[in-house]
């Protein structure tokens, strides 16, 4: 049998369901793992000690023949921006609180309702205020691909835990590429759901834009993962009702029939390496293959830059503001830049970026009426190396860490980075997918298309 830790959730449900595997021999095989590879690469901010007991319950539903839910037995993570109650919420800060939480986030109270088996919290740059993976309260983590580089962030830890097989499922968040950027440079899937899909609370500092959502090495268990953590929650103003849909019911419908646009420019000159247009290509070459109309085409943005930097630089003051001078010297010094340079940015000035937030929004609804699909890519190269001091994040935030993936964040509709094997380096690629918003089930459709026809690798960490 194939070691428990390298399956996806779709084979570990399967062997439970048949009795040739327990979730308790499931768990063991991820920690075992964990301890084993994680020294090198530092994915986990803690791990939870309720593991093994959520595991043997779960073991005796399964032996019972009465799981509790689509996830039963599974190992999950959850990265450390998510409250899970026993654990404290760190946000990758000096100056948070250490104490353990009392109660769950609301995408983790839908984890457990499935059964899931939180084993730990995965590591996220400080607040997630940015894309390489580091920060100052648990210090750099690393690409299993390469440790020498970054797995992006700032869902870091819920990247490379996944790409280094540490169970088969992760909670990341996404306020401006924070689950797509460390997927494409980690090579696994990681989707941000429509906004108002994953019902959050306590809202971070980008609450008007961040979604929650899943990192998977696959996208049917992407699909599986969503339909647990896309249930209403009263605390969360934002969320939208929960119909109950099942995100992996049509996934083999296929794509033939779609029309495809492959955008060059989401608003601006959004720089791309040639391995990433090549990425595009060959993606674009699949989905024609099954069927879709594929062209060139332009949206007719304005110009995001101005709009998100605006929105992430005044979140980022808030955050700054809410800490107490005497400390302030503890948070990342990147952070303290970005808050310094919107210091003087007006509420009127907020207001009007606002106001271009809708303008983008209507822009991307009336460009897919005509559109099913748009085709991009993720990143606009290669991940920089993990000890690589960060400079200039202003400047860094549009032509190094997220030229091609705030404006789907603006704009709250669905996009999902999807892996499209390796450059030069050895490390991965990857394409981007956005649909309108609600159509989660395009992305995840088309997404399926690209894997069936390109399958992904798994990291061979020995």
């Amino acid at each position: 049998m194939t070691d428990p830790a390298l399956m996806t959730a779709d084979e570990m449900l399967g062997h439970f369901s048949r009795l040739t595997l327990s979730p308790i021999e499931a768990l063991q095989a991820v920690t075992e793992r964990v301890a084993r590879l994680n020294p090198g690469l530092n994915a986990f901010a803690v791990m939870n000690p309720q593991a093994l007991a959520a595991a043997g319950e779960s073991t005796q539903r399964w032996r019972a023949g009465r799981p509790m839910g689509g996830l039963d037995g599974v190992p999950v993570t959850v990265k450390d921006l998510v409250d899970v109650a026993g654990l404290p919420t760190r946000r990758g800060s000096r100056v948070t609180d250490p104490s353990a939480v009392s109660e769950d986030a609301p995408l983790v109270v839908g984890l457990k309702a499935a059964g899931a088996v939180i084993i730990g919290k995965t590591t996220t740059t400080e607040y997630g205020w940015k894309s390489p993976g580091d920060c100052p309260l648990h210090g750099i983590t690393r690409n299993p691909w390469n440790t020498a580089y970054t797995p992006g962030g700032s869902s870091s830890g819920a990247a490379s835990a996944c790409a280094a097989s540490f169970g088969p499922l992760h909670v990341g968040t996404d306020a401006g590429g924070s689950i797509r950027i460390p997927a494409a440079w980690s090579g696994v899937v990681g989707l941000k759901p429509t906004f108002g899909r994953v019902p959050q609370w306590p809202l971070g500092a980008f609450g008007a834009v961040a979604v929650a959502g899943p990192l998977a090495r696959t996208v049917r268990d992407t699909a599986l993962m969503l339909n647990a953590m896309a249930r209403a929650d009263l605390r969360d103003p934002y969320c939208l009702p929960d119909d109950g849909r099942d995100w992996s019911a049509d996934i083999e419908a296929g794509v033939a029939g779609m029309r495809v646009a492959v955008l060059r420019h989401p608003g601006f000159d959004a720089p791309v390496d040639w391995e990433g247009i090549e990425a595009v290509e060959q993606a674009a070459k699949i989905l024609a293959d099954a069927g879709c109309e594929v062209e060139q085409a332009s949206a007719d943005l304005p110009d995001v830059r101005e709009i998100f930097g605006r929105v992430w630089g005044v979140a980022l003051g808030r955050v700054v503001d809410g800490v107490p001078e005497a400390r302030r010297s503890m948070l990342d010094q990147g952070l303290l830049e970005v808050a310094a340079h919107v210091s003087g940015v007006s509420a009127s000035e907020y207001m009007q970026a606002e106001a271009m937030r809708l303008l983008a929004s209507n822009t991307m609804a009336r460009f897919h009426q005509s559109y099913d699909l748009v085709l991009c890519p993720t990143v606009p190269g290669p991940p920089p190396l993990a000890d690589a001091p960060t400079t200039n994040p202003v400047q860094a935030l549009w032509t190094e860490w997220a030229p091609w993936t705030f404006a789907f964040n603006l704009t709250r509709q669905p996009a999902i980075s999807v892996p499209m094997g390796f450059g030069k380096t050895g490390l991965p690629r990857s394409v981007q997918l956005a649909a309108a918003m609600y159509r989660d089930d395009l992305v995840l459709r088309a997404a399926r298309a690209i894997e069936v026809a390109a399958p992904f690798a798994v990291a061979d960490l020995g």
